[in-house]
């Protein structure tokens, strides 16, 4: 019963303090929605690989969100035309390249501020050699959820015998399945103000609705899982090269803590852990977590979340390592 007890409240804890966030990155998404002209916007995101995942890590400084407000604007940048390299790159990278959160580390880090400096910089090359990565794949529509690609705009040519399957099918009254992937979407910048805001509304609503329930769900199996993993196990880990570096990461998984706080967290086992796991652990859990993950399920299909969690992980373990055996 104690243990219950325990995760109940370690689970309104995450959702308390994840919510507002959720709610900034809705509530950002709708003002890029209907008060932002995509088109241009879009039009400033570089098409190069690296530099398009450069650009799209350093939005973060303009769109301060964490790690449960950063899925709703990646998706709304994807939907406008933006390169796969800008989301993803946003993606993994806004919830700790911003100001709210380097200040946070800062606050906590003020005798270490290597430690504020190197998340930084782990944090902005991880992001960009994953949206590089992820940009190889020209169509996104098979890494995307069926919904989220049927909002995709039209941005790759159609090859020439697909092109001579449209057309014939064109004069026989039918329409193929490379037609029906996009549904265009509405203009709403010539909206009258009144009716601008009614439409955030009603879009925060169904944002809130449907990503605020897997927020509760991913936030339940974090509190369950923090409650029944005794934590002495994690810390009698802390010690080893290569086995502290592993443990902070899980730890950054499980408890899935908000970027915004995650390095008050980490402070207190600053004594016990190696430089390159605390470093793993504020770099990994804003990218990866039990909460985030459950997000990222309504934008990216299972496998492109796996391969998310894969690339990340093993960039984080490597730069975290060669941190703990050549540099502290």
């Amino acid at each position: 019963m104690p243990q219950l007890l325990n995760a109940f409240t370690l689970f309104l804890s995450l959702m308390v303090e994840a919510m507002p966030f959720l709610l900034l990155g809705v509530l950002l998404s709708g003002i890029l929605l209907l008060f932002v002209d995509d088109r241009k916007f879009i039009s400033l995101m570089p098409k190069h690989p690296i530099l398009g995942a450069l650009a799209g890590s350093a939005l973060g400084f303009l769109l301060p969100v964490c790690e449960c407000g950063n899925i709703p604007i990646a998706r709304r940048l994807l939907t406008q035309g933006a390169p796969m390299s800008v989301a993803v790159g946003f993606l993994l990278a806004a919830p700790t390249i911003n100001p709210v959160v380097i200040w946070a580390t800062w606050t906590a880090f003020r005798d270490q501020p290597e430690v504020v400096v190197w998340r930084v910089i782990l944090s902005l090359v991880v992001a960009v050699l994953v949206g590089a990565i992820f940009s190889v794949q020209a169509d996104p529509k098979p890494l995307l959820q069926p919904r989220v690609a049927l909002a995709l705009p039209v941005t790759v040519k159609p090859s020439k015998k697909e092109a001579v399957a449209i057309a014939g099918n064109y004069w026989l009254g039918q329409r193929t399945a490379l037609e029906t992937m996009t549904i265009p979407q509405p203009t709403l910048t010539t909206k009258s103000f009144p009716e601008k805001m009614q439409a955030l509304l009603d879009n925060t609503i169904n944002e809130m609705r449907q990503l605020g329930a897997v927020l509760m769900f991913g936030s339940a199996i974090a509190a369950i899982v923090q409650v029944w993993v005794p934590r002495e196990v994690v810390l009698s880990l802390g010690q080893g090269q290569v086995s502290s570096i592993v443990a902070m990461m899980t730890l950054a998984a499980i408890v899935s803590i908000c970027s915004t706080v995650d390095a008050f967290f980490a402070l207190a086992f600053a004594g016990t852990f190696t430089t390159g796991s605390l470093l793993s652990f504020l770099v990994f859990g804003p990218m990866i977590d039990l909460k985030g993950v459950a997000l990222m399920l309504t934008m990216f299909k299972q496998r492109t979340v796996i391969y998310l969690f894969v690339l990340a992980g093993l960039w984080i373990f490597l730069f975290s390592l060669i941190i703990n055996l050549y540099l502290y």
